[in-house]
């Protein structure tokens, strides 16, 4: 049966997208998966879907969240600093999934062969539907196609952004045109 994302059923997951593994990507790249991201959790505001975001231990070494991406996070997010690489080996954060009660978990990030596979595998293995989006996971690594290929084999979806975008517009009854988006949000990834 097909399963599409809804409003009220998912949320999203923003892993450690912090100045450290930010500075490891081309400066062009990393322009625009902070742009990327930073629409990403703009769209996911306007419908109220809850954000956890992590950030990797210590964080005076690796950083926060880049202020243009933090200062449109919205009241439904929530901000942890974690251990692990699977996100799920950690209590409070599994906590936070749990109160949720929302089954969609939405996952931008990186590293995409690192934290990003662990956490999909650990959410998958709690029964979570995990869907990624494709421009907005990054690693420091340029071979990343095997972690890409093992999280789909194991139940991840993979989606563009655009489709996102749509497929949340398309779930409000009176269509995208009524949603009232902002107009400088765009529908696609900056490329």
């Amino acid at each position: 049966m097909a399963k599409r994302i809804v409003p009220n059923h998912c949320c999203g997951l923003l892993i450690d997208v912090q100045r450290f593994f930010l500075s490891q990507v081309d400066k062009r790249f990393r322009s625009q998966i902070t742009t990327n991201i930073r629409n990403y959790v703009r769209l996911l505001g306007h419908f109220r879907i809850p954000i956890i975001v992590t950030l990797e231990r210590p964080i005076s070494r690796k950083g926060s969240l880049p202020r243009e991406i933090e200062k449109c996070l919205s009241d439904h997010s929530a901000i942890f600093q974690k251990n692990y690489f699977d996100l799920c080996k950690e209590k409070e954060i599994r906590r936070s999934l749990r109160r949720l009660k929302r089954r969609q978990i939405i996952v931008t990030g990186c590293e995409t062969d690192v934290c990003v596979l662990q956490s999909c595998l650990g959410l998958l293995s709690l029964g979570y539907e995990v869907y990624i989006v494709e421009e907005l996971l990054f690693s420091s690594s340029q071979d990343v196609d095997s972690a890409i290929a093992r999280m789909k084999a194991e139940g991840a979806v993979f989606l563009t952004y655009k489709t996102l975008y749509y497929e949340l517009a398309e779930c409000v009854e009176d269509g995208h045109e009524q949603l009232g988006l902002p107009a400088d949000l765009s529908d696609s990834a900056v490329q």
